[in-house]
């Protein structure tokens, strides 16, 4: 079951009852929250400003929260920046910041709100929990004072971390996540010196944490899966949108099948920055798509993408290719992909394959597409025109191969096989510094 819910102007409130091992199902939601944003400044606002406004958004997440417990979830996860957006250098977000403790501590901020310094959004989160009786997942940032004696330490003497908290049904702090693999952009933070591999159990089921960013990476979002086994993965994010292989519905999704697991993402909502729900610089090999059916082969460097397929009403100014890519993706931060994709060319000019395509006007009666991957972690994405998921539409059998159970029910954009070779990536150009 999934509904969808507007609470508010841009926002979409989503409820789904999901898979688990402790019970047969648990009902959970997630928010995709229009963040209200601080205005742009170098300089940092009063500690009372800054309260006032996370406080706005609080009281928008706290009518999600309300809603989401009086349709019976059990948990709730909210964006990544969604209680103060992300407009800040690291000076200026320092008032945002509080203190958070390391679980074990076993505090409920609600009911103890003194026991540490003073904490007032924690506090909040933890009421909104517990008066709730659900639990609540939410982004802020904690701030660790340190000094010389810690050679890492940052010239300003803290360090400071994008956070994901989690607050069970009667308030306590159960989970804290500090985000390893930050975005280029997010010179605010600090990563801690080694990534966290963050689990907590629950009455139904066995829950890991990560943000945004570090979905792309072996460590932590892997690692939770392969070794710690969870059942599902909390997902608070700011994702932009990139077609055609990485909006946010097409890869969390494909990430979640390929790993077997339930995903619970909660996105920002801010259209103008491609926050809802062509890849530069790569260089892919394309072959057109000439026939209504038929064999093709396309290889780069080690992957060769084999697809076979038969178009039911192909239009004649739709063009469609096969394509391979084995190389680093990225500009500053450089990881490895290898990628086999079927999609839709913006326009008949084959030097527009690749570039971003919403809608599409030919369906496919079959189509089967594999690769030579040199990696076990492959995920599937099948997009259809509106950018729509096929779900129930596509399999992948065991020996790798993405094949459609049936003809498409609507147009398509992409089939893609999407592998991460985390072995070959480049070391991280910002790890070298706090």
């Amino acid at each position: 079951m999934l509904a969808f819910r507007p609470l508010a102007q841009g926002t979409l409130f989503a409820l789904s009852v999901l898979q688990a091992v402790a019970r047969d199902s648990f009902t959970a939601a997630v928010y995709e929250h229009s963040v209200i944003l601080p205005a742009h400044s170098d300089e940092p606002p009063s500690p009372g400003d800054a309260l006032a406004l996370m406080n706005k958004n609080m009281d928008i997440l706290e009518g999600a929260i309300k809603e989401a417990a009086r349709q019976g979830a059990h948990i709730i996860v909210t964006p990544e920046d969604g209680i103060y957006g992300w407009r800040f250098t690291r000076e200026a977000i320092y008032p945002y910041l509080e203190d958070i403790p390391d679980p074990e501590v076993n505090w409920i901020p609600c009911t103890d709100p003194k026991r540490f310094a003073p904490a007032p959004v924690q506090e909040r989160l933890s009421c909104l929990a517990r008066n709730n009786s659900i639990y609540v997942v939410a982004n802020i940032g904690d701030k660790k004072l340190c000094n010389s004696s810690d050679l890492s330490c940052p010239s300003d003497g803290r360090y400071q971390y994008n956070t994901d908290v989690v607050f069970d049904s009667e308030g306590k702090l159960v989970a804290r996540y500090h985000k390893y693999n930050l975005f280029r952009g997010e010179t605010q933070f600090n990563f801690p010196k080694e990534p966290e591999t963050v689990t907590f159990e629950t009455p139904f089921g066995k829950f890991g944490i990560f943000t945004c960013f570090d979905i792309l990476f072996h460590d932590p979002a892997v690692v939770l899966v392969r070794d710690l086994q969870v059942d599902t993965v909390l997902f608070p994010t700011a994702w932009m949108n990139v077609l055609p292989f990485l909006t946010a519905v097409e890869f969390h999704s494909a990430w979640a099948m390929g790993m077997g697991v339930n995903l619970l993402s909660a996105n920002t909502h801010n259209v103008g920055l491609a926050m809802t729900g062509a890849v530069r610089r790569d260089i892919f090999t394309f072959s057109e798509l000439t026939r209504k059916g038929g064999n093709y082969t396309v290889c780069q460097r080690d992957l060769c993408c084999h697809l076979i397929y038969r178009m039911s009403d192909k239009s004649k100014d739709e063009v469609y290719v096969l394509g391979a890519f084995d190389g680093l993706h990225g500009s500053l931060i450089k990881y490895y992909w290898q990628i086999c994709t079927l999609l839709k060319c913006k326009s008949t000019d084959l030097k527009s394959c690749g570039q971003p395509v919403e809608t599409a006007q030919t369906k496919f009666d079959m189509f089967s597409l594999s690769g030579t991957f040199g990696t076990n972690y492959v995920f599937p994405e099948v997009l259809y025109s509106g950018v729509q998921l096929a779900p129930g539409e596509f399999e992948v059998l065991r020996d790798g191969r993405l094949k459609s159970k049936h003809s498409s029910s609507k147009p398509l954009l992409t089939v893609t096989l999407f592998g991460r070779h985390y072995e070959k990536d480049l070391p991280h150009p910002l790890r070298t510094s706090p």
